[in-house]
């Protein structure tokens, strides 16, 4: 059975985080494990309240991962503070671990701060140069590189600069474009574009996590970075498409749309 580590927070509403790594995981055959970082206070309207974990059981819950259970591929999200980032990094490179997957999540949907701007710094030192891709929306690419990315120039000009970072691969998520839902991915040599049809739906909340954790899923699953990324778009696209109304405000991407038909 093909294994995934999602290191992540957890979203008490069950659209983002580590309960929809856990069902992108789940949903694409790779059975899903998790080092919770903190934990949030929220729903389909925002976030409320935000309660990090101590960094001992941080470092513990990776650990009595990696003694026990191969780990196939790992999706790193919610890190809120430079010494989880710190913990994290240590953790993983004292386990060897390999198929890194970095969501460099800093803000939610609803505009609620998940990552502390003094944690910037410590991201782009300890985490990115162990990932194997980084997966960063505009803003989130905005806030590494230190310009607005807001075309397909800049976000190649991004996608540069995060390499320059360490970052085996990047894709520049471009979901807040005007347009079709174009993501530039750079391996350090070439620019590839995946490009799909935007999808008229506010349903979007997890978007960002479920296609890091579907990417580290193929990694999981031995595909190719190129096919893991390629499949990782096909999904979260199909995901949106089936999103559904759930509660007041934002809802979810639907991660099970393939075995709920009727």
């Amino acid at each position: 059975m093909p294994t995934g580590l999602t290191i992540a927070g957890s979203d008490s509403c069950g659209g983002a985080g580590i309960q929809a790594d856990i069902k992108t995981f789940s949903a694409l055959g790779v059975y899903g494990m998790s080092a919770i970082t903190a934990i949030t206070a929220q729903n389909t309207q925002g976030v409320t309240d935000i309660r990090e974990l101590d960094t001992a059981i941080i470092r513990a819950q990776i650990d009595a991962i990696y003694t026990d259970i191969s780990v196939g591929a790992v999706k790193i999200g919610m890190l809120s503070s430079t010494e989880i980032i710190q913990t994290v990094a240590e953790g993983l490179k004292s386990h060897q671990a390999h198929n890194i997957v970095l969501d460099p999540v800093m803000i939610s949907k609803s505009g609620s701060h998940l990552l502390r701007p003094d944690a910037v710094t410590a991201l782009k030192s300890h985490l990115i140069p162990l990932a194997r891709v980084v997966t960063p929306n505009l803003h989130e690419a905005a806030e590494l590189v230190g310009f607005a990315v807001d075309d397909y120039k800049k976000m190649e000009e991004a996608a540069r600069r995060i390499h320059a970072m360490g970052a085996g691969h990047v894709v520049v998520k471009g979901g807040h474009l005007s347009g079709a839902a174009c993501d530039v991915v750079f391996d350090g040599y070439t620019f590839n574009y995946l490009e799909n049809e935007r999808i008229d739906t506010k349903h979007t909340h997890g978007t960002g996590c479920t296609f890091s954790s579907a990417i580290a899923a193929g990694l999981a699953q031995k595909m190719s970075l190129d096919e893991s990324i390629r499949r990782a778009k096909v999904f979260i696209t199909m995901a949106i498409r089936h999103g559904f109304d759930l509660g007041h405000g934002v809802g979810p991407t639907h991660h099970f749309y393939d075995f709920y038909r009727s």
